[in-house]
């Protein structure tokens, strides 16, 4: 199929949503997919970049106690609708389709199948109940809806209920599993490591005052922060104010080093105070070997598993993050098992599984438009083949039974979609 992967955010870009876009872009790829994908431009970048389409400018703006990106252009209509009619796509997957202005004009002006993953997660929000009373229209347009965890699916369920599929967000398992340690940092003094963009609901300053318990009580562990963001200065003047030692401040950096230092770290704490979907960077932490501290919030329990994987504290407790952290620097055995674990699990997560996952989504949701009758003009491609049954294993020297498909049947129901766990 011809597909476009529509990303309403900063392309390229460390985030989540725009580092989603291009690990499932390279995987439908080498699946046999004609892959474009849709963005905005943002400062300098050129209108076009091989597979890359820009329309509009991109503007950064505050949303869900981040920064997200604003799209616009005057003659935004007339570029996508020539850009449309030059490329003619089978299928258009969103991934957050109601961002303005990008995916909107996109999903209006659509002829294709379209496809919507929702990343976000957050307890309110003003512009999606604001949304939920407006885009009706443009949420009927969609014919198949992913969500990256129950959490996400519970949160967009609240505002455009609908079937949802759950499926994860994947990891660069050979990146991180295959990173050598920084020599730098491997001096005998244990490394703790966060990574995230400073900003509040990242709880970079929960972390600042666990590590300065441990100081406190005799832990001569180190604090590698990477990242940046609104909340830096805060978080630098913290440290300078109170004389805080053990604490480096590394900036951004590029994905092969923060690889190794997920590979150099003893423990990797992930204090978020909510507003998280998914967690990712668990994934890489769990990929490279590195034990895992983090908040027990929706968006996390689906990724690592109470005390199997890591260990889980309630948010915006430096202390019991500190007394965690310091259980797992003392313990060299529990460390090794929650190493070992984390690579059993990251494997689940891996992009070719995921991306297979996606593409069969895609069959489920063209076959059902087909049995229908309601494939749009622009899908010109063949229809997927449905995939073949799961057999379970023979039981008392009996026959095989036929398991259920791996694809959703066309009567599943909104009920069964809400309720099922999380995959």
């Amino acid at each position: 199929m011809k597909i476009g992967l529509v990303c309403p955010y900063i392309y390229p870009d460390n985030g989540g949503v725009a580092q989603h876009v291009r690990f499932l872009y390279e995987n439908l790829r080498l699946r046999g997919h004609d892959v474009r994908i849709l963005t905005a431009s943002h400062g300098p970048q050129r209108s076009s970049e091989g597979d890359i389409i820009r329309l509009g400018v991109g503007f950064s703006v505050p949303i869900n106690a981040s920064v997200g990106t604003l799209t616009f252009s005057p003659r935004y209509l007339g570029q996508i609708r020539r850009m449309l009619d030059h490329e003619r796509f089978d299928l258009l997957h969103f991934h957050e389709p109601f961002v303005p202005f990008l995916s909107l004009f996109l999903l209006r002006e659509s002829n294709s199948v379209n496809i919507a993953t929702f990343h976000a997660y957050a307890g309110f929000s003003p512009s999606y109940e604001f949304g939920s009373r407006t885009l009706g229209g443009y949420a009927g347009r969609l014919h198949g809806r992913i969500a990256v965890s129950a959490a996400a699916r519970h949160f967009i369920d609240r505002f455009f209920p609908g079937d949802y599929k759950v499926i994860p967000n994947g990891v660069d398992i050979a990146r991180y599993a295959g990173a050598v340690p920084l020599a730098r940092w491997q001096d005998g003094t244990p490394n703790v490591l966060f990574v995230g963009r400073h900003e509040p609901r990242k709880g970079l300053l929960d972390l600042l005052k666990a590590h300065r318990i441990l100081r406190k009580t005799g832990s001569g562990s180190r604090l590698l922060v990477v990242g940046s963001g609104p909340q830096e200065r805060e978080a630098r003047r913290y440290v300078a104010t109170r004389g805080l030692q053990g604490v480096e401040f590394l900036g951004r950096v590029s994905d092969a080093e923060k690889a190794q230092l997920f590979k150099t770290a003893d423990v990797y704490a992930s204090p978020a105070t909510g507003g998280e979907s998914f967690g990712i960077v668990l994934l890489e932490s769990m990929a490279a070997g590195t034990p895992v501290v983090c908040s027990d919030i929706h968006g996390y329990k689906g990724v690592v598993r109470r005390d199997r994987e890591g260990l889980l504290v309630p948010p915006r407790e430096p202390r019991e993050l500190a007394r965690a952290i310091d259980r797992l620097l003392r313990d060299p055995a529990l460390r090794e098992r929650m190493s070992a674990a984390g690579q059993a699990r990251a494997q689940d997560f891996s992009w070719p599984r995921v991306t297979a996952r996606v593409e069969d989504y895609y069959g489920f949701a063209i076959r059902r438009l087909a049995a229908a009758g309601a494939l749009p003009a622009g899908f010109s491609a063949a229809i997927p083949q449905a995939p073949p049954p799961l057999r379970a294993r023979p039981s008392d020297g009996g026959p095989a039974a036929a398991a259920p498909s791996s694809v959703p049947a066309a009567s599943d129901s909104a009920s069964a979609m809400r309720h099922s766990q999380a995959e």
